[in-house]
């Protein structure tokens, strides 16, 4: 299994100063924040484009783990990945070419990802598994942040976590949604390496301690 990856949400940083809250992750020694990407459309809020990422990217070094949750994302993989995303997950509901989008997120030269809402099933993905560098399983409805975490998306957290196993492969496995140092620890015993943690994190009052505990599991 890989090490814990902690990838801070933006989303629940200060808006008015996305790029202090970017480098108050960066000063924890905290490597990867998450940049979540709404059309309005496919889910039911806005938050911001790939001018937003790279003026982030001229005042970080932190990598940029960006989820786009837009209805036709085959169309903005090039601004995102020329904003200098690092890694660019794409859900699987919207109609269209996953495994060519998901190929051309590599040629452009960042990470990809698949990601699957919790109504989806785990099979809708399995064809994809060996074409990954991620997979991430929503834990909450995607649109808003601050949900609870559903517990029931466990056994398909894990049944993911046991294809990777049986099948050799190296994706990291990432849960998005109500992720915190209570529900954190389940998800990691279901075979995830790799937490975003929005208001748990940006909200704490001790943000170092929460950074300490994520890397220790």
């Amino acid at each position: 299994m890989h090490a814990t990856v902690l990838a801070p949400s933006i989303l629940a940083g200060d808006h008015a100063n996305l790029a202090s809250s970017a480098q108050s992750v960066e000063s924890l020694g905290i490597p990867w924040i998450h940049l979540d990407i709404m059309d309005g459309h496919f889910v039911p809020n806005l938050t911001f484009g790939p001018q937003t990422v790279a003026a982030l990217r001229k005042i970080s070094g932190l990598f940029f783990d960006t989820h786009l949750m837009l209805d036709e994302p085959q169309r903005y993989i090039e601004p995102f990945a020329k904003a200098g995303s690092n890694l660019i997950s794409i859900h699987i509901e919207p109609v269209y070419d996953h495994t060519s989008t998901l190929a051309r997120i590599r040629e452009l030269g960042c990470q990809n990802g698949i990601v699957l809402n919790p109504g989806t099933p785990a099979e809708a993905i399995e064809p994809l598994l060996d074409k990954v560098d991620l997979v991430l399983v929503m834990t909450v409805q995607p649109g808003f942040g601050g949900q609870p975490f559903r517990r029931d998306m466990l056994p398909k957290i894990a049944r993911i976590a046991r294809w990777r196993e049986e099948r050799g492969l190296t994706f990291r496995l990432e849960v998005d949604g109500g992720i915190d140092l209570k529900t954190g620890p389940e998800c990691r015993a279901a075979g995830v390496d790799t937490f975003v943690a929005g208001t748990s994190f940006f909200g704490a009052s001790d943000k170092a301690a929460v950074a300490k505990t994520f890397a220790g599991w």
